[in-house]
């Protein structure tokens, strides 16, 4: 309970709420909470757009309805305070999940902070009061469960078809979760060593269990409401919605001069410059989980934190000799049980009050228009700028 881990992880769980605690803004919220409701007082998934009359109310998918459903389950319980507290937790979680998926990769507990710290830098482009969060937690515990299964007990495997059930009825992002389990079963079947570039094979029964997996994650991907057509929406999406993609500003491609683009040269550089000095391997199932990263995170801006989770561990495992370890038998309780306490206490003061969420809807939502609308009793459709109502 009072170990330095502990303590580390507490003061991400901090640095997660001093991250979001002004982020009670995003305009996509309204449109899941107002969804969320309907699911949940009349017990059915929308299957038809209902509120676009200009498209006579055609056929939508419902890839985001659980995540949506929590969203306003949080609302139903504690109103904007639930909603602020939904955030926090997960965001936290994130962080937390990539510390321990740093740590797992390099075997050094200091060093996997760096690697949260990272993590941290590009998530903070995704963070907000939507289905995506829940999207981003599925693939740290995908991460996690692989990362478990190959280097602990291959059981862990088969936990990976439960995320994905989830998965598919949270966020249409599960495909590129089906990609990353693929790209660990490619380089399995693998035995090389071209200079810092290595390849181990699996023993079979491992890969076997993958394998299973795998198959077991796909087969979950069918229960959901929308059937094939809830799985093929995301090839939908990058073939047919162009224009979408191309007049929303987080699926504009990443400005290397930014912090975050500078960042992710950074990260890259120092991967490669490790290499380069034998002072550091990259195995093939990094080096083509580096590249996947890196194309999705500057062709969409959106999908930074993905680079951010896929690099975070492999530089952690380079970096894991510059620094001594944790030794469990050296650790100090009194002076870990302070700083958790201060972090819990300043954690409690840092989330944001009732007042403020409500002056954050204020300033950032059309507060007055809805009010507008409700005084005169205005009825039928209408239409509403493009930023809120989605």
């Amino acid at each position: 309970m009072f170990s330095f881990p502990v303590v580390l992880a507490s003061l991400l769980a901090l640095l997660a709420v001093l991250t979001v605690r002004g982020r009670f803004d995003d305009p996509d919220m309204w449109w899941h909470l107002k969804i969320g409701q309907i699911i949940s007082t009349t017990h059915s998934i929308p299957l038809n757009d209902i509120f676009a009359y200009t498209t006579n109310h055609h056929a939508t998918i419902p890839q985001e309805w659980l995540a949506e459903v929590a969203i306003y389950s949080a609302y139903a319980w504690a109103g904007y305070f639930g909603l602020m507290l939904w955030l926090c937790s997960l965001a936290a979680l994130l962080l937390i999940g990539g510390y321990l998926l740093c740590w797992l990769y390099s075997g050094n507990a200091k060093v996997a902070f760096a690697g949260a710290m990272i993590v941290w830098l590009f998530a903070t482009i995704g963070f907000a009061i939507r289905p995506q969060m829940i999207s981003f937690l599925l693939m740290m515990a995908e991460l996690l469960l692989i990362q478990a299964g190959r280097t602990r007990s291959p059981r862990w495997f088969l936990g990976l078809p439960f995320v994905f059930l989830l998965w598919i009825n949270c966020h249409a992002s599960f495909i590129l979760g089906i990609v990353l389990a693929c790209v660990y079963l490619f380089s399995s079947f693998f035995e090389f060593e071209m200079g810092s570039l290595v390849s181990h094979r699996w023993d079979p029964s491992r890969r076997n269990m993958l394998i299973g997996a795998l198959i077991a994650s796909v087969a979950a991907l069918f229960v959901n409401p929308g059937g094939i057509k809830q799985i093929l929406y995301p090839f939908d999406t990058l073939m047919n919605m162009q224009l979408l993609m191309a007049n929303v500003q987080e699926w504009s491609p990443l400005k290397m001069t930014e912090a975050r683009g500078i960042g992710l040269m950074a990260v890259l550089l120092c991967c490669f410059l490790l290499v380069i000095a034998r002072k550091a391997e990259l195995f093939l199932d990094e080096l083509i989980l580096l590249g996947l990263g890196t194309w999705l995170a500057v062709g969409h801006i959106r999908m930074l934190i993905v680079f951010g989770m896929l690099a975070a561990p492999i530089l952690s495992r380079q970096l894991a000799d510059s620094w001594d370890t944790y030794e469990f038998e050296k650790d100090r309780i009194l002076p870990n049980a302070v700083v958790i306490g201060i972090a819990m206490i300043a954690l409690f003061f840092a989330f944001p009050s009732r007042q403020n969420l409500a002056t954050q809807v204020d300033t950032e939502s059309p507060v007055k228009a809805v009010a507008f609308i409700k005084a005169n009793k205005l009825a039928g459709p209408m239409l509403n700028d493009y930023s809120f109502g989605g």
